[in-house]
């Protein structure tokens, strides 16, 4: 495919932040503060679980590659946005725009994905305790994992493909800080409707699907709390349930809200700061989420941190 049959625009303009060019300082140090304790959080809960025994659970196993992939989807934003706002520059290049697209596309689905796997087990871990070891074995959680990557995968390249088969010619400024699929299709002087339908069908399965298979792993949850009485496997197994049904409500609020719920053109800020949200924030938070709220992250850090106290003595 020739990109000069695609397309006659060489390079995109990203407007950025809806905020003055006084306080653009003042916002990109505080992007990079939020950009660089994504990566450093993140990391430290792959580092944890990989250095803890304690912490080699089916539960744990998805929450390290919930890490990375957090890394990896911020990381598709934040250096990009960051380099602009330093620079004072607006432009990326088309190619550079696709493959962000792709790239937001893929880690965003993978992150919903291990989200429900999540859920799964979860709810296998207090539902059906004394098979817990038997249905989340070892080769079930990698089955899981390699289904999300490959999903997520093809999931991004067919949108992929379908955009750099449009037409861009004459208007080339985007009004987002990142490659918008949806604000590029406003701008393609092609014809989008095969593309809307795309994104239309798929986003009920990628987006209403996981979301219901966690809401009814958690109905499942707590009509079996309701039915028996606490023990203290399900305590325990509990104790990972409110960090994750918060990262949920993080992650699928912002998304529910900016694109079920769309807001007219004339307030288009609006979708730009709930992007924010969801693509530099949330990925900043989820290791405060599972850290503070999570007992056996908590003791894993206290572990490493005596340890390497008990060394230097």
């Amino acid at each position: 495919m020739r990109e000069d049959n695609q397309s006659s625009v060489s390079e995109f303009l990203l407007l950025g932040l809806p905020i003055q060019l006084e306080q653009q300082g003042t916002f990109f140090a505080l992007f990079l503060g939020i950009y660089l304790t994504t990566v450093l959080g993140n990391l430290l809960i792959i580092l944890l679980i990989r250095l803890d025994s304690h912490l080699h659970t089916p539960m744990y196993f998805f929450l390290s590659h919930l890490a990375f992939t957090d890394v990896s989807f911020s990381s598709v934003i934040a250096p990009k946005m960051l380099m602009n706002m330093q620079t004072q520059s607006q432009s990326i290049s088309y190619m550079g725009c696709i493959s962000q697209v792709y790239f937001f596309l893929f880690f965003g689905d993978i992150d919903s994905l291990l989200l429900t796997s999540m859920a799964y087990d979860r709810y296998v871990a207090i539902c059906h305790p004394l098979r817990y070891t038997t249905i989340m074995s070892q080769s079930l959680c990698f089955m899981l994992v390699i289904l999300s990557w490959a999903h997520s995968f093809a999931y991004a390249l067919l949108h992929t493909l379908l955009l750099a088969h449009l037409s861009f010619c004459g208007d080339n400024t985007l009004p987002h800080f990142f490659c918008d699929l949806s604000a590029l299709l406003k701008l393609s002087t092609s014809d989008t409707s095969t593309n809307e339908l795309v994104i239309l069908t798929l986003g009920v399965v990628v987006i209403t699907s996981p979301l219901i298979c966690i809401l009814v792993s958690y109905g499942r949850i707590v009509s079996t709390i309701l039915r028996v009485h606490l023990t203290k496997g399900i305590g325990k197994a509990l104790s990972t349930c409110g960090s994750h049904l918060s990262v949920v409500s993080l992650y699928y609020g912002a998304i529910i809200g900016l694109y079920f719920f769309p807001s007219s053109s004339a307030s288009n800020d609006k979708n730009v700061i709930v992007a924010v949200l969801y693509t530099l924030v949330t990925p900043m938070l989820n290791p405060f989420i599972y850290s503070l709220r999570n007992r056996d992250m908590k003791g894993a850090l206290g572990n490493i941190l005596s340890r390497r106290t008990f060394l230097s003595q």
